[in-house]
């Protein structure tokens, strides 16, 4: 096997020994699973155009080495109706939710002998106004968390984890809420939530929390809701979520579905989540199901 591996790295790292240690390893574990690999690393601004034109060459795969975000960023060019390459995973961001719903090692060399050992399966992608998720997307309060957080972030105020408490926090306290209609294929809904979140395909909430799906190829949406408007009902649920207490019928209306509408009344755009990267879209938010519409390298559905 022939593989392109970009690995996503923070902007102005490009250069670091950090970056260069790590390129060093990726290709090490290459070499040692008995594959040829060409290792980049590519700052965000940069990963389509290098997704691209990775795309375009010679080799057999597409790797991608970071989180959700950067797989988010990246796989639009290998989801394209001809595209004859696979998209490899090297899970190197914080959740990783994908490649563990995928049954890829999280450990670099298991995940590398994953994409060299050249196991192929057709998953669905979502899709919002013509961006692509590979697990869910969200409005209400938690792209209002990513957004402060970021923010705090970029300040250099405090480590990522502190960011995300501080500004989970300060998000409670303000609560916003949306208020939006949802046009679904057999019937219409208003509806004011902290919280509307669309997977791609359904998220087992009953005894887990909201993290795993135990299958990424029905062709469906799954739209949840949270039922409780106050900010005290909006904690417990995080709480139950947290220790795996979730009640699905009691904390969200759902409904799996192949495309839905989300529209407003007087507001040209909202921040959306996808794969817990912020956008602000325009308004109507129009999302879809593109089934079996990328090639990934994982391990077969277990039996």
């Amino acid at each position: 096997m022939k593989a392109s591996v970009l690995l996503n790295v923070a902007a102005g790292s490009v250069e670091s020994k950090e970056t260069s240690e790590a390129l060093a390893r990726i290709r090490a574990a290459f070499q040692a699973a008995g594959a040829e690999a060409s290792v980049q690393a590519v700052e965000p601004a940069g990963l389509p155009a290098a997704v691209d034109r990775a795309a375009a060459g010679d080799h057999d795969a597409v790797v991608l080495g970071g989180g959700d975000g950067t797989l988010s960023t990246g796989v639009a060019a290998l989801a394209r109706d001809g595209q004859p390459k696979p998209l490899g995973i090297l899970p190197l961001g914080t959740f990783n939710h994908f490649a563990k719903d995928l049954g890829i090692p999280i450990d670099l060399d298991g995940a590398v002998r994953t994409v060299v050992a050249g196991g192929e399966r057709s998953v669905d992608l979502g899709e919002v106004n013509g961006n692509v998720f590979l697990n869910n997307s969200s409005i209400g309060i938690y792209p209002e968390v990513v957004r402060q957080r970021e923010e705090i972030q970029d300040g250099g105020i405090a480590p990522r984890w502190a960011a995300m408490l501080r500004a989970a926090v300060d998000q409670l306290q303000r609560f916003p809420m949306v208020t939006v209609t949802l046009r679904l294929p057999a019937r219409e809904m208003r509806v004011t939530s902290p919280m509307i979140f669309v997977g791609n395909n359904r998220y087992e909430m009953n005894l887990l929390k909201i993290s795993r799906r135990a299958r990424l190829d029905a062709g469906e949406l799954f739209l949840y809701v949270a039922r409780d408007r106050s900010r005290i009902g909006f904690v417990a649920l995080a709480l139950r979520a947290l220790f795996a207490r979730l009640d699905p019928e009691k904390d969200f209306v759902s409904a799996g579905l192949p495309c839905l509408e989300v529209a407003t009344s007087w507001r040209w755009s909202l921040r959306v989540a996808l794969d817990g990267e912020v956008r602000r879209l325009a308004t109507p938010l129009r999302y879809r199901v593109r089934p079996r519409a990328l090639r990934v390298l994982a391990p077969p559905v277990p039996a």
